[in-house]
């Protein structure tokens, strides 16, 4: 009895040595398995492509021209008031008594257009005001919702966007965005600063459809991925979801190669396209 106990518990012992071998290699391949899967959910890019284009706001002068709707209602002269803006000519804020011009738009929003002094007299400040206003408001209702000011200066400085702004300079602007024809272009790029960085530049699914990308719309954006990645992108997407009849098959099919999963996320954000026809 006692010789058949010893065997019956030496059996035992051996079939339990068996079972948790069993059970290690079960729980080992698990875990590769798991490992492996989570893998294959991340992008395969071995070397990310070139982008195709230097800069977004030169690929097509006719996205937004002078004859589209704007949403530009009127504006107003209300005297001069201290403001702090930002001048690029000086790389800095500056606190001066601007010309003002609340700008009311038929979307419900209102902008205050603040202009320099430098122009001289408030009807020459306001020549400017009535310019810039309407081509504002041809940007969509999503593009303006946090512009709150736009300032306007003279000087051979590029345009600017965030702090709730448009700011602008007029001298570059008639010498490189007017003769070039992107004036409109480039304002989509700047509302964009202002009114969609804050909400999506920094959201997971924006992050993980440029990784799955493997590759930027332009050299500006691979270069500047946090700052202007958004803004970068999202002319390029107007234009083909929007304003595809007025740009080339080629163009489209260069963007929508190049950033297919920047797309998909921005269509499924319910942007106010207003005053845009669907």
């Amino acid at each position: 009895m006692v010789v058949l106990k010893l065997i019956s518990m030496g059996y035992l012992k051996t079939i339990q040595s068996v079972l948790f071998m069993i059970l290690l290699v079960i729980s080992f391949y698990s875990c590769s398995t798991v490992k492996e899967s989570s893998l294959s959910n991340k992008p395969n890019c071995v070397k990310s492509s070139k982008a195709p284009f230097s800069g977004t706001i030169f690929i097509d002068p006719d996205i937004i021209t002078p004859d589209d709707p704007t949403t530009f209602v009127s504006l107003s002269y209300q005297g001069r008031g201290q403001r702090t803006m930002y001048d690029r000519r000086v790389s800095d804020w500056i606190t001066i008594n601007p010309y003002l011009f609340p700008a009311v738009f038929d979307d419900s929003i209102f902008i205050e257009i603040q202009v320099n002094p430098e122009f001289g007299t408030a009807d020459d400040a306001k020549i400017q005001a009535e310019k810039f206003a309407p081509i504002i408001g041809r940007l969509t209702t999503e593009l303006r919702k946090d512009v709150e000011t736009v300032w306007i200066h003279r000087g051979m400085k590029p345009f600017g966007g965030g702090n709730n702004n448009l700011l602008i300079h007029t001298d570059y602007s008639s010498e490189n965005y007017e003769q070039q024809g992107i004036l409109e272009e480039t304002l989509v790029h700047e509302a964009a600063h202002t009114s969609l960085d804050a909400y999506h530049s920094i959201d997971d699914n924006w992050i993980k459809a440029q990784e799955h990308d493997c590759r930027f719309i332009s050299d500006y954006a691979q270069e500047n991925p946090k700052r202007e990645d958004i803004a970068e992108s999202y002319l390029p997407y107007f234009a083909i979801r929007y304003r595809s009849e007025r740009i080339t098959s080629e163009l489209r099919d260069s963007i929508e190669s190049a950033i297919p999963n920047r797309i998909k996320y921005f269509d499924t954000q319910n942007f106010n396209m207003y005053p845009i026809s669907p």
